[in-house]
């Protein structure tokens, strides 16, 4: 069964938000990455010095059935940070099959911005736009044993 968890997207200030939110909540970021940790894509120009900082991802257990998730922005990769629009609905699949039945179903109608696919950090993710503006991650943990 598929979990939801919040993603947030910040304009610079993403690691200032995340220090906050661990000093409310408690506990430990399993990961946190900066956009200079990855890999080059193909194709791609490499990420700016001056974004290289900024945080590709973080993420901190709320509980044992919530993760809040946050990045910033990178115009690097033509994304800007609208507030009020700078949030996403991640959900964590069991499966490959899962993952692809809710993507396939909840971007009918809508703008996918990354397809489905295996990335270099070990989950099977894509993200779009729904018809109705709400924007949605979906990802399957490949390392998970579900």
């Amino acid at each position: 069964m598929a979990t939801i968890n919040p993603y947030l997207t910040f304009n610079g200030n993403c690691e200032a938000a995340f220090t906050f939110y661990k000093s409310v909540f408690g506990g430990e970021f399993p990961y946190i990455g900066r956009f200079k940790d990855m890999p080059p894509a193909e194709g791609c120009d490499p990420v700016p010095a001056e974004e290289g900082e900024k945080i590709m991802h973080v993420s901190l257990p709320i509980s044992a059935e919530t993760i809040l998730m946050g990045s910033d922005s990178s115009e690097a990769f033509g994304q800007t940070t609208i507030v009020g629009n700078n949030f996403s609905i991640s959900i964590n699949t069991d499966s490959i099959a899962e993952a692809d039945k809710l993507f396939e179903g909840l971007s009918t109608g809508g703008t996918v911005t990354m397809p489905l696919d295996k990335t270099f950090w070990g989950a099977y993710f894509g993200m779009f736009t729904d018809k109705f503006g709400i924007n949605w991650m979906i990802n399957h943990d490949e390392n998970s044993q579900k």
